[in-house]
């Protein structure tokens, strides 16, 4: 391979048209944007959901509902969970680390201990919220619940 051999790649240069450059080029005058209008200004950007000044979908489309700012959204932990973690590893205090280790919770989550399954181990369970059964059997078991 020499010099005088080398070439771009297939595909990867383009004959760009040479706009505004004169009437000789037959691209000069308007340079291909018409007459007038937003489109022909330089600078132009159209704006996100812009429909030509009809009214645009996401105004015309009616809302409805309600987004509370108070809202938790809590992550659901079945009692049966706690037993087979507390079996398997041999845990008398679950904590939400605990839970992290294990793979059942992950980041800033918020936990709730739901009363699904049974619960057979003597447990000290702490999470961010509890059902009433939950509750129930986890202190029926023996255990305690703490709130965090």
């Amino acid at each position: 391979m020499k010099l005088h051999n080398l070439k771009p790649a297939e595909g990867s240069t383009h004959s760009r048209r040479r706009l505004g450059r004169g009437t000789g080029s037959g691209l000069g005058g308007t340079s291909t944007r018409g007459h007038k209008g937003a489109k022909a200004r330089s600078g132009y950007k159209k704006k996100i959901g812009f429909e030509g000044g009809q009214m645009p979908l996401q105004r015309r489309v009616p809302k409805s509902g309600f987004k509370n700012i108070n809202h938790k959204e809590y992550l659901a932990v079945n009692i049966s969970t706690l037993q087979k973690l507390a079996e398997e590893k041999g845990l008398t205090k679950i904590t939400i680390a605990e839970l992290k280790a294990a793979g059942i919770v992950s980041g800033k989550t918020l936990v709730k201990i739901l009363g699904k399954g049974e619960l057979k181990a003597k447990v000290e369970v702490e999470a961010n919220a509890f059902s009433k059964t939950a509750e129930e059997a986890i202190k029926a078991a023996g255990g305690s619940v703490t709130i965090i």
